[in-house]
């Protein structure tokens, strides 16, 4: 382990962000220069409406999903069957809605509570049964859709309850309440990591998970709380989603957005590799990934061929991110004749 690394952490909070920020600020002002009332924002009812309120809305879950993500490929992992969790959440969730007389809250905790089993369950073929994390979550990223569709009988379950439709389009404070859900995710996962050791624990882990078991840090148990972690956030981000459309589709709710995680805490600056992670950067990258897509809406770009300048974007705030390429880059323009 590389202890240089982690000498002095707080004094930059904003390092490796500069890239991600640019990325998302070029778009911004594409959209300001080129697309008609992109930053209009209107007041009805006390609540805020306008392109940019929507970015932050559907973002949330992609930020929430991130967060887990960025703590999983932190320690040198991956989950790729978030998408399929949330589709378990949302479906004990709908399930559940539909019983005469079942509490609410404990609706709300039965859906976390699956989600955060189903994360345990690939912390244990990771760190028990030593199954790499990319075979161990595509287990359940194809088996996990089954189940829901065991648990739907196939068929897609519509709701009305004002409760859970509460937790997908409410407002509160004038913001969408799936924005106040990503923000105090951040806050606390931001304490947890930042205020004590785990956040130490998880990138030395993933850093060099050999040291760490030499200085004392289970490695076992870093790996599997943070799964558990993950699916608690898949099981959260199936509750806005399921909510948001008032119905569960086991074969569409989270549909391709590991996907999208994925690419937020690639983007925010954290290394596939493991080792330091940046939660901000992960949910400007979030931010960046859902600004592009409403663009690309914005502009009637047709869905078979919005992926293209998605990924032509991303490769490109990623390469700009990456210091062996930009000292390329200098060395090119230095050789370049004036």
């Amino acid at each position: 382990m590389r202890p240089e690394r982690f000498q002095n952490r707080p004094v930059r909070w904003w390092s490796g962000l500069e890239w991600p920020v640019a990325g998302l600020a070029l778009l911004l002002l594409f959209n300001l220069t080129f697309t008609p009332g992109f930053f209009h924002l209107e007041l009805r009812n006390g609540h805020l409406y306008g392109s940019l309120v929507d970015i932050i809305n559907r973002g949330s879950p992609v930020v929430i999903l991130g967060l887990g993500m960025t703590l999983v490929i932190a320690t040198g992992g991956v989950d790729l069957s978030v998408g399929a969790v949330m589709a378990i959440a949302g479906t004990v969730a709908a399930q559940l809605i539909l019983r005469p007389g079942f509490s609410f809250p404990a609706l709300i905790l039965a859906s976390l509570a699956v989600g955060t089993l189903a994360g345990c369950w690939n912390g244990f073929l990771v760190t028990w049964l030593r199954v790499q994390p990319l075979v161990a979550t595509l287990v359940l990223m194809v088996g996990g859709r089954g189940i829901a569709q065991l648990l739907t009988n196939g068929q897609q379950i519509y709701f009305e309850d004002a409760r859970l439709v509460f937790v997908g389009n409410g407002h509160l404070l004038g913001l969408p309440f799936p924005v106040l859900l990503s923000l105090a995710l951040l806050g606390l996962t931001a304490l947890l990591t930042r205020r004590t050791a785990l956040g130490l624990f998880i990138e030395s882990v993933g850093d060099n998970p050999r040291a760490s078991e030499f200085a004392g840090v289970s490695t076992r148990t870093v790996k599997f709380v943070v799964y558990a972690f993950s699916g608690f956030c898949a099981g959260l981000a199936g509750l806005i989603d399921t909510s948001n459309i008032k119905s569960v589709d086991a074969n569409k709710i989270g549909l391709t957005l590991e996907l999208d995680a994925i690419l937020a805490v690639v983007v925010g600056g954290t290394a596939l590799t493991g080792g330091r992670f940046s939660l901000l950067g992960t949910v400007v990258g979030a931010l960046f990934i859902r600004t592009l897509t409403t663009t690309m809406y914005a502009w009637n770009v047709k869905s078979d061929v919005a992926p293209v300048p998605k990924a032509l974007a991303i490769i490109a705030v990623c390469l700009l991110q990456s210091p062996a390429f930009r000292r390329r880059l200098a060395a090119f323009r230095r050789a370049s004749p004036s």
